[in-house]
C-alpha cells in the first residue's frame, strides 16, 4: 500500500528532529575558573557557562601561583611578598592570610593535604606548614601555621615532592644542587650536584626517578631518588625552561622557550626522541586525560596549539591574544581556559575532539579578568544554583 503524502512528511519531520537532537550540543556546565591577577592583587571568579566574571577577592601583592589544597575547597595563592592568601570556594571568600617569611616562590602539598612546603628564597629557607596544629582539627577548615624552617644555602629555585609524599627535593643554584629531605622527619637525606641553575623538576609517577631542567645550559639531569645519584645527563638542543611529564610516565616533554622548541624524551630509557619547533616561546602545557592531545601555550605569538601526542602532529592552532601564560582544561574537557598576561584577559577555547577534527575556529570568547593574570585553576566543582528572587 503506497505511503500517503501526509505520512511521508510526518516521517521526514521525525527523522530531521532525531538528527538535530543527535547533533545538539549539551549546555556547558557552570564550572568556575579562579584566576590570579598579579598586578591588580585580586583573585577573579569566572563562570565558564556564562563567560563572565562573577566575583573578585583581594589577595596579597605580587601573587604568582594558585594551588588547590587536596581534599578541601581551599585555594592557596602564593605571593612573592612572602604571604599566602587562603580563599574558600565555590562561594569565593578569603579565610586566612599566612605569613611565611620575606618571600615565597613555590608551594607543594602532601597527597593527603595535611602538610605543605614553601620556598622562601630571600631568607634561603624551606618552610613547613603543619596542619596537625592548625586552628581546626577538621581538614576542610584547618589553617596551618609555619611550624618548621630549614636553612638551605644557594638560590632556591624549585620544589618537588614524591607522589607518595615521603621525599621532598629542593633545587638550588650557585652551586647547582639537589637536596633531599625526609618529609615526615624533616631530616636531610643528602645532596646531589647537577648542572648549572637547576630549576623545574618532574618525577616519574612511581617516584623512582627525578628529572631537573638545568636552565643555565642545554641539559636535563636525571637522578635516582632512592640512591640520590645522577643516572645520566641528557644533552638537548636548547636551554630548558619547563618540564611536563606525560601522566603515564612514558615521556617527558621539555619546553625550551627562548629557542621556541619542544623536546620529547623517553622517560624510562633516558633518550631524546625528538626535537621540533613550535610556536614562539612555549611556556606551559596540559594533557587530556587519555593523553591523546597536549595543549601548549605560546607566550611569544599569542597562540595555543593542540598536539597529537602519538603522531606528533599539530591538530589545530588558536590565536587567543597577546601573551598566554597559563592554561587549564575544564573537568569535562570541553573547554580550555587560558590566562593572557599581557591582554589582562581569560581566553576560552573549544577543546573537544570534534572542534579539533573539523579545524573550525577554536576561540570562543575572551573575558577581562584583571591586570596581568598569571595562573588559574578550574576545580571539579559546580556551584549550586542560586534560587531566583520571588
Amino acid at each position: 500500500m503506497p505511503t500517503r503524502p501526509k505520512t511521508r512528511w510526518l516521517l521526514l519531520t521525525v527523522l530531521l528532529a532525531m538528527c538535530c537532537a543527535c547533533r545538539r550540543t549539551h549546555p556547558l556546565r557552570p564550572y568556575i575558573a579562579y584566576v590570579v591577577n598579579h598586578d591588580s592583587a585580586s583573585l577573579a571568579e569566572v563562570n565558564l557557562a556564562e563567560f563572565r566574571v562573577t566575583g573578585f577577592v583581594p589577595i596579597a601583592a605580587n601573587a604568582e601561583r594558585v594551588v588547590v589544597r587536596p581534599h578541601t575547597h581551599h585555594l592557596y595563592v602564593v605571593s612573592a611578598t612572602g604571604k599566602i592568601t587562603v580563599a574558600a570556594y565555590p562561594r569565593l571568600r578569603v579565610v586566612a592570610m599566612i605569613d611565611v617569611g620575606r618571600s615565597a616562590r613555590d608551594l607543594v602539598f602532601s597527597p593527603d593535604g595535611r602538610a605543605a612546603y614553601v620556598l622562601d628564597p630571600v631568607d634561603q629557607e624551606i618552610v613547613f606548614l603543619d596542619f596537625r596544629h592548625a586552628s581546626s582539627a577538621h581538614l576542610e577548615e584547618a589553617i596551618p601555621r609555619p611550624s618548621f624552617r630549614v636553612h638551605q644555602e644557594g638560590t632556591l629555585n624549585d620544589l618537588a615532592l614524591s607522589p607518595d609524599g615521603n621525599t621532598l627535593v629542593v633545587a638550588s643554584a650557585s652551586p647547582g644542587l639537589l637536596t633531599f629531605y625526609d618529609s615526615a622527619t624533616r631530616r636531610r637525606l643528602g645532596s646531589l650536584p647537577v648542572g648549572h641553575a637547576p630549576g623545574p623538576m618532574s618525577m616519574l609517577p612511581n617516584g623512582s626517578k627525578l628529572f631537573v631542567a638545568d636552565t643555565g645550559e642545554e641539559k636535563i639531569s636525571v637522578a635516582d631518588v632512592a640512591s640520590r645519584k645522577v643516572l645520566v645527563h641528557l644533552e638537548i638542543a636548547s636551554r630548558p625552561t619547563n618540564l611536563l611529564m606525560k601522566p603515564d610516565g612514558g615521556e617527558l616533554f621539555i619546553f625550551a622557550a627562548p629557542a621556541s622548541n619542544l623536546i620529547i624524551a623517553d622517560a624510562y630509557h633516558d633518550d631524546v626522541e625528538q626535537t621540533f619547533p613550535l610556536g614562539s616561546q612555549p611556556v606551559a602545557g596540559v594533557f587530556r586525560r587519555d593523553m591523546s592531545v597536549l595543549y601548549i601555550a605560546n607566550a611569544g605569538d599569542g597562540s595555543v596549539l593542540a598536539l597529537d601526542v602519538q603522531n606528533r602532529q599539530v591538530l589545530a592552532v588558536a590565536h587567543v591574544g597577546v601573551e598566554p601564560h597559563a592554561l587549564a582544561l575544564t573537568p569535562d574537557e570541553r573547554l580550555l581556559v587560558v590566562a593572557d598576561r599581557a591582554a589582562s584577559s581569560l581566553a576560552i577555547v573549544a577543546a573537544d575532539p570534534t572542534s579539533l577534527n573539523e579545524r573550525r575556529s577554536l576561540l570562543i570568547t575572551t573575558v577581562p579578568v584583571g591586570a596581568s593574570p598569571v595562573d588559574l585553576v578550574v576545580p571539579d566543582v559546580v556551584p549550586p544554583r542560586t534560587p531566583p528572587h520571588p
